[in-house]
C-alpha cells in the first residue's frame, strides 16, 4: 500500500493521514477517529497532524470543541498527491482498465471505506451504464492480484441507478470517474 510512499517519508502515521485525506479531498477527520482507526496514540496523531498543518499540506477548522483535518487543496502539490495516492491504490489502474473494456461506462463510484480515504482492503465500486458482465469478472479477477485488494462491483443501467441510485446516499461515495457529454 505505502511502499510509493515510504522511501519518501518515515513515518507510517504520516503515510497513513495522507492517503487518508488526499484520497477522498473533501472528508474531514478527528484527532480521535485517526487514533481509533489506526490503533495509535493520539498524542502521536497530533504530533504527525501538526507537522503535515505547518507543511501546509492539511488544513482545520473547529467544530464544537473538536478540530477537523482536511486535506489543503490549494497546496501547490495537491494534484501530485491526490495522484500518487490514488496510483498507490491502485485506483488509476482500475478506472483505466475499466474505460477500456467495460462497454458504455455511465459513470463510477467509490463507496464506503475507499469514498472516507480508508484503506480497508475491499474497494466497493458502483458501475452506471451498460456493462459487459463478462469483462467485468475478468477484469476485477485481474485488478484484484495487481493491487491486492478485492474489489466488490455493484452494476446498474442508467435508468437503475435513477430509480434506485437514491439508497446510494445513504454511503459515503467518491465519483471516481463520469462519462463528458459535448453540449
Amino acid at each position: 500500500m505505502d511502499t510509493l510512499f515510504s522511501g519518501l517519508i518515515t513515518s507510517k502515521i504520516r503515510i497513513k493521514i495522507l492517503m487518508r485525506l488526499f484520497l477522498n479531498p473533501g472528508g474531514n477527520v478527528y484527532l480521535r477517529e485517526l487514533a481509533n482507526e489506526f490503533n495509535a496514540s493520539p498524542s502521536h496523531i497530533k504530533n504527525e497532524l501538526d507537522q503535515l498543518k505547518v507543511a501546509n499540506l492539511l488544513t482545520s477548522r473547529k467544530s464544537g470543541r473538536q478540530v477537523l483535518f482536511s486535506a489543503n487543496r490549494n497546496h501547490p502539490v495537491f494534484n501530485e498527491l491526490h495522484s500518487m495516492v490514488k496510483k498507490a491504490l491502485g485506483m488509476d489502474q482500475i478506472i483505466d482498465s475499466m474505460l477500456e473494456r467495460l462497454g458504455d461506462l455511465e459513470k463510477a463510484i467509490l463507496i464506503d471505506d475507499y469514498a472516507e480515504g480508508k484503506d480497508s482492503g475491499i474497494i466497493d465500486l458502483v458501475l452506471i451504464g451498460n456493462i459487459d458482465k463478462n469483462s467485468l469478472q475478468d477484469l476485477t479477477t485481474k485488478t484484484e492480484k495487481y493491487i491486492e485488494r478485492k474489489i466488490r462491483p455493484v452494476t446498474m443501467t442508467q435508468n437503475e441507478y435513477e430509480e434506485h441510485g437514491g439508497t446510494l446516499k445513504l454511503h459515503a461515495q467518491l465519483i471516481l470517474w463520469e462519462k463528458k457529454y459535448d453540449e
